[in-house]
This record gives C-alpha cells, sequence and structure tokens, in this order.
C-alpha cells in the first residue's frame, strides 16, 4: 500500500499540488495524511505522526519532495531510518530511496542538505527583515489588548483592593497576565 504525506508551512497556502502529484505517484486519495500551516523543522506533527503508523511492512510513504517531509539533514534520517527498521520503502517524487546503494545515499544527503539550506535561508531572511521593520519603527509588537485610559482605569479598580485580578480579568475580557502586566507597567506589585 502506498501512503502519501504533504505539509504546507502557513495556512494561507494551498496543499492541491502535492494531493494531484501524490495521486500521479499511485497514492489513494485516503490514504494522504496531510499538515497544515505546519513547518518542517518541527519534527512533532500530527499528519506526520498518523502516515508513520499507517505505514506496515511492505508499503511505501509517499512525499513530493523531501523538503515537505522534513526540513534538517537529522529530521530526514531519522525518518528513513525508521521507515527502514519498519520495512518500509520512501518515495521521494517518484524515486525511491535505497539505504543500501551508495547513489541513493549520496542523493537523498544532497536533497536533505538542500532542504536544510533552504530552512536556514528562510529563518536568516526572516530575521532581516524584522530587523529592517524595527529600525524603519514598524515592528511594534502585538497591539495592547487595552487602551491607556481602559489601563488606567483598572489599575485603579486594582489599587482600590475592593476586585481581584480574577475579577478584573473577567470584567475587561483579558487574561489575568494582562491585568498583572498593567498593574507592574503602573508601578504596583501584585
Amino acid at each position: 500500500m502506498k501512503v502519501g504525506y504533504a505539509r504546507v508551512s502557513t495556512a494561507q497556502q494551498d496543499l492541491t499540488v502535492q494531493r494531484e502529484a501524490l495521486q500521479a505517484l499511485g497514492v489513494d486519495e485516503k490514504h494522504v495524511h496531510v499538515d497544515h500551516g505546519l513547518t518542517g523543522a518541527n519534527r512533532s506533527r500530527p499528519g506526520l505522526e498518523k502516515a508513520l503508523a499507517a505505514v506496515r511492512e511492505g508499503d511505501e510513504l509517499v512525499v513530493t519532495k523531501l523538503d515537505r517531509l522534513a526540513r534538517s539533514i537529522r529530521d530526514a534520517h531519522d525518518i528513513a531510518d525508521e521507515l527502514e527498521a519498519k520495512g518500509v520503502a520512501l518515495n521521494v517524487g517518484g524515486s525511491r530511496h535505497d539505504p543500501s546503494d551508495p547513489t541513493g545515499k549520496l542523493l537523498f544527503n544532497v536533497l536533505a542538505m538542500i532542504a536544510e539550506f533552504e530552512a536556514d535561508l528562510i529563518r536568516m531572511r526572516t530575521r532581516e527583515g524584522m530587523q529592517v521593520a524595527k529600525a524603519k519603527g514598524k515592528l511594534r509588537g502585538k497591539k495592547p489588548k487595552l487602551s491607556p485610559a481602559l489601563e488606567k482605569y483598572l489599575v485603579a479598580l486594582y489599587r482600590s483592593g475592593e476586585h481581584t485580578t480574577s475579577e478584573l480579568a473577567t470584567q475587561f475580557d483579558v487574561a489575568r497576565s494582562t491585568v498583572y502586566r498593567a498593574v507592574k507597567r503602573a508601578g504596583e506589585s501584585t
């Protein structure tokens, strides 16, 4: 049996191309497991875990590209080793990975290095973009839950001693941590 795995990193991306490619590689749609909005750098992914649990000895795990499976050399090798131990073949874009073939091992390692390199480039560009935005004053973080006037009122109610932080959080429809931060910014101790 062929079991497919597809992944996209953001919620805005579409899995259609990967699903169609998996079907073209002989994977039945009901045997395709997906992760939507999860990075390949994180090994803990529900769709991947389901795909790995679904394969049995003699089966084949199919991915369209190696970077859909893993974004680090270590994870790619760990997954490939896990599949090999179970007697499951790994099919990357129609090419079956054979860990006993020196050329196959080389190609797998090169693809894993490229996937990790791409992930490193993405992280580097993101950091650079955030530094540029911060330098221009455009990176300010999350918008505060409370306006300055509401925060001042919340702190005044806290100072009165008539309300607990839980009551204030409920009244202002915020988390208790927001109440604690507002009080701390006002110079009070909770």
